[in-house]
């Protein structure tokens, strides 16, 4: 059984946290080789875009906060950067 990437966690915690109607997590680390906190093997910089009911009556800022907190120990652990697009 092939080793779990960044991305198929990230995209777990994400869907058992926020049981989103739609998510796409996409690793992004090519377009940002040779920039800060990049790394040769990749899986540093993603894009997350998540539709989710429970972030109804947040604010914006609110469900990012949501997010980040969600992938704490990821960004602890070599992720570096992380775009997201969130909506209820």
């Amino acid at each position: 059984m092939a080793s779990e990437t960044r991305r198929d966690r990230m995209e777990k915690i994400l869907r058992d946290s926020l049981d989103p109607s739609e998510i796409f997590v996409i690793d992004d680390s090519i377009r940002h080789l040779g920039h800060a906190g990049s790394s040769p093997s990749g899986e540093t910089h993603f894009q997350v875009k998540i539709t989710s009911d429970l972030f109804r009556g947040l604010s914006l800022v609110e469900q990012h906060r949501k997010i980040y907190s969600l992938l704490q120990e990821e960004l602890k652990n070599g992720l570096h950067a992380l775009e997201i697009e969130s909506k209820y």
